[in-house]
């Protein structure tokens, strides 16, 4: 079987499965979600070298705490932790800096504002206004996906300028450019079937999902460039690992949620 139909084939078997989730029931949402964060968890552990049971208990217990008091300052303390977290990562990363994780300590850290944090905040990005709304996690999916499938048919058939050849060789300006633009025409197309928006506010979503999306993706290759591996697992064939998969979505959660949240 070609790399191009394992990864088509397991990439329609994971969409079909996130959909149904969403659209079963708010319970199944977060099931699957908390099984992918755990599966997350265990990966990005073994990209640092870091043992113990630490971080799924972490993860279990925030994310419990924060679906009990969603509307706690505790979120509003751990949402900033979170987006300061990212900036230093994108900063660590545009500067082409090494990212220093040496003991224990701060692996743990580490773990815990960059994968725990993020996941626990995609975890609540369809609880809008005390209301579970599927459609909303559905639209934001869908910018993510048509930013990441029209970067990579943008750049493999056009693209010539390398966006960030010492992480990512295979990304390119051209890419990235298409991916924003597909992005920012399927926020506008979403802000007619869904009001929950404004126009505007649908355009700066998928500016957010588009512009951070990327940067978490190459943020994500940085730290599997320093481990010197290509991918972070290999539970999904053709595509890695589940970390790969959900890079993006992972970084651009905790801004999307501020913006829709306190910013809105």
């Amino acid at each position: 079987m070609s790399n191009l139909l394992k990864r088509s084939l397991s990439g329609i078997i994971y969409v079909l499965i996130f959909l149904s989730s969403i659209l079963f029931s708010k319970e199944s949402y977060i099931i699957l979600t908390s099984l992918f964060s755990i599966i997350c968890v265990w990966e990005f552990c073994k990209l640092i070298d870091f043992k113990g049971f630490i971080g799924y208990i972490f993860f279990g217990l925030t994310l419990f705490l924060m679906l009990k008091r969603p509307e706690s300052y505790a979120v509003i303390g751990i949402l900033g932790i979170t987006i300061i977290s990212s900036l230093f990562l994108i900063y660590y990363l545009l500067a082409k800096k090494e990212i220093i994780f040496s003991t224990d300590r701060a692996k743990s850290g580490l773990l815990i504002r960059y994968v725990i944090f993020s996941m626990v905040f995609l975890v609540l990005l369809p609880m809008y206004k005390g209301e579970y709304n599927p459609y909303l996690m559905i639209s934001i999916l869908v910018m993510i996906w048509v930013n990441d499938s029209f970067a990579f048919l943008v750049g493999k058939n056009f693209g010539k300028r390398k966006l960030f050849v010492s992480v990512s060789p295979k990304k390119t300006q051209e890419g990235f450019i298409g991916g924003l633009l597909f992005a920012l025409i399927s926020g506008y197309i979403i802000s007619l079937l869904n009001k929950d928006f404004s126009t505007l506010h649908w355009l700066t979503i998928a500016l957010i999902v588009s512009v951070i999306g990327t940067l978490g993706d190459l943020v994500e290759s940085k730290f599997k460039r320093q481990a010197k591996i290509k991918d972070s697992g290999a539970i999904m064939p053709g595509h890695g690992g589940m970390l790969d998969r959900l890079d993006s979505l992972l970084f651009a959660a905790p801004f999307v949620y501020l913006f829709i949240n306190f910013i809105i």
